[in-house]
This record gives structure tokens, sequence and C-alpha cells, in this order.
């Protein structure tokens, strides 16, 4: 089943609204403007509820199906932007400093939105689908605040979808896979205290620069000679502060960085690994170390068969040959992980074509894919629930 006619004549209207969110970027949960025009529209399209507040700025919608009762399904997409200033120059571009929509985000917001007005119109399966808007998810955990806030329960939501651009793949393709699709994270602040002292006189000092440096290099030493090959694993160092003058043996060096794995065990394994590497080199420097691991977003896991059923749905939407079923994962985490954790469903990745890559401030959702995005929700909602 190729774009259904119905999307492609509303293209010009979902890139409007698309458009009109880019100019609006709002981080976190802090998206109020972006969660008061989801709301608005939801209302003027008619969906059977519209329930803002949760997850504290979230807003579900429910679409009640005429073809009776049946299960229900949620689709989800995320609001909020980043801390990064915008270098398109493009005419719709973020009207607020250090802020834009660098992921996508605003086009996920807007296809979704496509996708409820059409099944708002149509109502063409049986029982309801929730269509969710989540803040947060960019490190703030937006999708465990829906979750906690009893969404899945309140609305009877029993399997759940979600979807996310990807630079570099072509418009009209899609890619997903079985099993892990994107990575756990931890992000890690090292902490190490030596004695200060005058440049000159290094052997009255402790030098924490110089432990932190032999940590920064042996950190590696994790993927390369602590975890199975077979397992995936990045351990990144992003940070390094220390010292304010050239002739100051500084009193305290920080570091700070990223732990990401594709398996639970593998996060625990490296995380133990590094408070062993730590304490060991502060030992033999004399100096003292804390290392504060803080766990965030689980490994994003696609139910094998609800894999398969959405890359089927998007077979039908884009043929076969533009679809890959087992593409390899992304290191890159995803807080859609705490609604797959709750119930069975699947993430799959859709092509923003040949543009800059997300996070960065020359990027923007290319508005091409708009039908794309929508016919896939439309048809997996209708295929999910279909008699």
């Amino acid at each position: 089943m190729p774009i259904i006619n119905r999307v492609a004549e509303m293209h010009d209207e979902v890139t409007g609204w698309r458009q009109h969110l880019h100019t609006i970027p709002e981080l976190l949960y802090d998206v109020h403007q972006t969660s008061a025009f989801v709301a608005e529209k939801l209302r003027a399209f008619g969906c059977d509820e519209v329930v803002p507040g949760i997850g504290r700025t979230g807003v579900v919608g429910i679409i009640k199906g005429n073809l009776g009762a049946g299960p229900t399904i949620g689709l989800r997409a995320d609001m909020d932007a980043l801390p990064l200033t915008e270098i398109t120059g493009k005419p719709y571009a973020s009207q607020t400093a250090g802020r834009m929509h660098a992921c996508g985000h605003d086009g996920h917001t807007a296809m979704l939105l496509g996708a409820a007005k059409y099944l708002s119109e149509t109502r063409n399966f049986a029982g309801s689908v929730a269509v969710i808007f989540q803040p947060a998810e960019e490190g703030g955990a937006g999708g465990k605040a829906m979750v906690d806030d009893g969404m899945m329960d309140r609305f009877g939501i029993s399997r759940v979808f979600g979807m996310h651009n990807m630079p570099g793949l072509p418009v009209g393709q899609f890619a997903i896979r079985p099993g892990p699709i994107m990575a756990a994270t931890a992000e890690f602040t090292i902490t190490i205290k030596g004695k200060g002292g005058h440049a000159a006189m290094p052997h009255g000092t402790i030098d924490p620069i110089v432990a932190a440096s032999q940590m920064v290099q042996a950190l590696q030493t994790i993927a390369a000679r602590t975890i199975d090959p077979i397992d995936s694993i990045v351990v990144s160092v992003t940070k390094f502060h220390a010292g304010d003058a050239y002739n100051v043996i500084p009193q305290e060096a920080k570091l700070a960085g990223t732990i990401r794995t594709l398996r639970t065990e593998v996060g625990e394994k490296a995380r133990e690994r590094m408070r062993a590497i730590c304490e060991g080199i502060a030992a033999a420097n004399g100096a003292s170390v804390h290392v504060d691991i803080d766990v965030n977003y689980p490994v994003t896991y696609n139910n094998p068969d609800e894999a398969t059923f959405a890359a089927g749905v998007a077979v039908g939407v884009a043929g076969d040959p533009n679809v890959q079923a087992d593409v390899n994962p992304v290191m890159g985490g995803e807080d859609f992980s705490y609604m797959l954790e709750s119930r069975p469903g699947a993430f799959i990745f859709l092509g923003n074509g040949d543009t800059a890559n997300l996070h960065n401030p020359a990027y923007d959702f290319n508005d091409e894919v708009i039908p794309h995005g929508v016919s896939y929700w439309v048809k997996l909602a209708e295929t999910a629930l279909g008699r």
C-alpha cells in the first residue's frame, strides 16, 4: 500500500504545523506552547478524549474506531527541542536564541498530528488509538514520567509504537530490527582530588591532572580488554576540567562522559570496572577519587513479534526494497525504552534523506518525509486494529 491519497493531500497542512513548531522550540518539560498547540489540534479533529498534563506536560488523545470494541494501541511522538543555536537560515528558523529543533521532534509531532486528523476522520478500525505526545525526551525521561503517571493503565494501552527520523537513510525508507535497537545510557562524573601547588615545584604536589589523564586512557580498556568483543559498548570521556592558571598545579580535576551498552549486564560490568580503574589510578598517584554514575535510559528493546509486525506495515507503505528489517543498532539513547518496558511494541527509523545529522545546528527535519511517516502511522493503526 503506497502513500495514502488523503495523506498526500494533507502534506502542505502538516508541513505548516511542522514549520510553526520549529519556530517555537521548547526544552524538556517546559513545552507549554507545543503541548497547547497539540491539544488544540486534537480537539479540533474531534478526538474522543484529549488529556493534557500526563507526565507533567504530555498530551494524550483518544480516537475510537467505528468497527466496534477492541484493544487500544499507543502511537508516540516526542515534543522537546535542544539547547543549540540554529544556523539553518530557514525562514521558519527558531525564534528563541539558544534553542532549536535539532532532532526532528517538530516533525515527529506534526506527523502524529497528521495521523490523528486522518484517523479521526475515517475511524476505520475497531478499538481505540491513543496518540501520545511526550515531553522531555532529550535527557529528562519524559517517557518514564508518562508511564509513572499511569498512562498505560489509565487508557488501557496494550501495545505501543514509536518512530524517529534518521539522516542518511533515504526518504521513503524505513529501518527496524527485533531486539535491542538503541542503547542503554549512563553518565559519569569523576572527581580527582590531589594537592595543589606551584607549577615549578611539582614534587611537593599531588597532581590531579596527571591522574586524570591516566584515567582517560585506562577507561578505554573497558571496551578493549574487559567486555566481550561480541558485545557493543561505548565509553566516551567528553569533559576534562582542571586548573585556571599557567603556574598553578590545581587541587582538583573532573572528568565526565557516557557509557552506552546494548545489554544491561554489560553496563553493570562496565560501571564496576570504571570504579576499580579510577580508584586504582588515584591510589597509585596518592590522590583520592569519587566516581558518580547516573544510570538513565534503558535499552530500547523491540519485541520481536511487534518488530516483525511493524516491518510488515512499513513494507506495505514503502515496498519491500525500502525496508531494512534487521538494521544495526544505534548506540544513542531513547526514552521510548520506558514505554517498551511497560508494554510490547516496536521503534522504527524513518529516512530523513541527505541532511545534517541529529543534534547539529545545521539540521532540519525534511518535510518530504511527512507523507511517508503519516501513512505508516495510519496503516499501523488500521492493521493492528482491523477486523
